[in-house]
């Protein structure tokens, strides 16, 4: 005879009329849910994060995969960036993220580039000798000046550099050196370029220029003789500051043909200079041709196209008044410096 099997617990309990329904596991948070959670990817919609179970009202806003997935180490911010717009929207959702960021409203962005920086220059060349770097000055450019100054014409171009530091404006003096006596005046026609230049042909030359301007070579004559004789560069003779006075800037549009201006110069109400671009021995294609060949023009740099014939000395309280035909004019004083002003 076989021995009476023993009940299971939930049998009794069932006999006894006590039964009670078997707990289901718990889906409180930090529990381990029965089902391993899949090896990718590491979360799923029923897992949060470690496997552990995630709360369904977040299952959308929470899930955060790995940075591989989601597109690179900076698709985080950037999805914080757009959660911030979702919330505020428009103006005032970019206002609380520049705040939250530190940054001025108008501040540079990624890489620190405005949107279209690449486009436009943020030097306007209307005002060149505030930042432009180069003077790139042409003597002898016109047989009768060459010819007045005991020199034969040039079979190349001859020019000379002149600092950045030497431009003046109008209601500002030109300066005698102190170690000058005599100061002579050079009117000549300015070209300014407008985009970087390096080995350009002569046809493509004119697309680099932006505009003209009216400018004065100033220079220390007795000074420049001695260097001449000593083989010296000229640079005590041409580089003084407030050498290259300038007008203002003229676009390019407004003089279609730069070989046919008229520049001028007077001294005290006196005509001194004048003379007929068309005169120059090398044309403003060839200068900026020959020169970019040897150095680089960069924008916003002056080009001094040479002076026709009548240059002459000035003394301190000489009034200059120069212009390009009927198109502007300006002028300068003239006053002594001292040593060490």
């Amino acid at each position: 005879m076989l021995p009476a099997l023993r009940p299971a617990p939930g049998r009794r309990a069932a006999a006894a009329g006590t039964a009670r329904p078997r707990p289901r596991p718990s889906v409180r948070r930090g529990r381990r849910c029965a089902r391993p959670a899949p090896s990718f990817p590491p979360r799923c919609s029923r897992h949060g994060r470690a496997g552990r179970f995630a709360d369904p009202g977040k299952e959308e806003r929470g899930r955060r995969l790995p940075w591989a997935i989601r597109g690179g180490r900076g698709a985080g911010r950037r999805a914080g960036r757009r959660q911030e717009g979702e919330r505020g929207g428009g103006e005032a959702a970019a206002a609380r993220l520049r705040a939250r960021q530190g940054r001025p409203k108008g501040a540079r962005g990624l890489r620190g580039r405005r949107p279209g920086a690449a486009m436009a220059s943020s030097k306007p060349l209307s005002r060149f000798w505030e930042w432009g770097r180069n003077i790139v000055c042409v003597g002898r450019n016109y047989a009768e000046h060459a010819k007045e100054m005991g020199s034969t014409p040039p079979r190349e171009p001859l020019f000379f550099l002149k600092p950045s530091s030497a431009y003046v404006r109008e209601g500002s003096p030109i300066l005698r050196p102190y170690y000058c006596t005599s100061l002579h005046h050079e009117v000549e026609l300015g070209v300014v370029i407008g985009k970087r230049a390096q080995a350009v042909s002569q046809e493509a030359a004119m697309e680099h220029v932006a505009g003209y301007a009216l400018c004065l070579d100033m220079t220390a004559r007795d000074t420049q003789e001695e260097c001449k004789k000593k083989g010296l560069p000229w640079t005590l003779a041409k580089g003084f500051s407030s050498s290259c006075p300038v007008s203002d800037f003229v676009p390019k549009e407004k003089i279609p043909d730069p070989h046919k201006l008229k520049i001028w110069l007077k001294v005290n109400g006196k005509l001194r200079q004048e003379g007929e671009t068309s005169s120059m021995i090398f044309s403003i294609p060839y200068l900026i041709s020959y020169i970019s060949e040897i150095f680089t023009l960069e924008e916003g740099d002056l080009l001094l196209t040479g002076t026709p014939k009548g240059v002459g000395s000035v003394q301190a309280n000489d009034e200059i008044e120069a212009g390009i035909s009927d198109i502007l004019s300006m002028r300068f004083k003239v006053a002594q410096q001292t040593r060490g002003s």
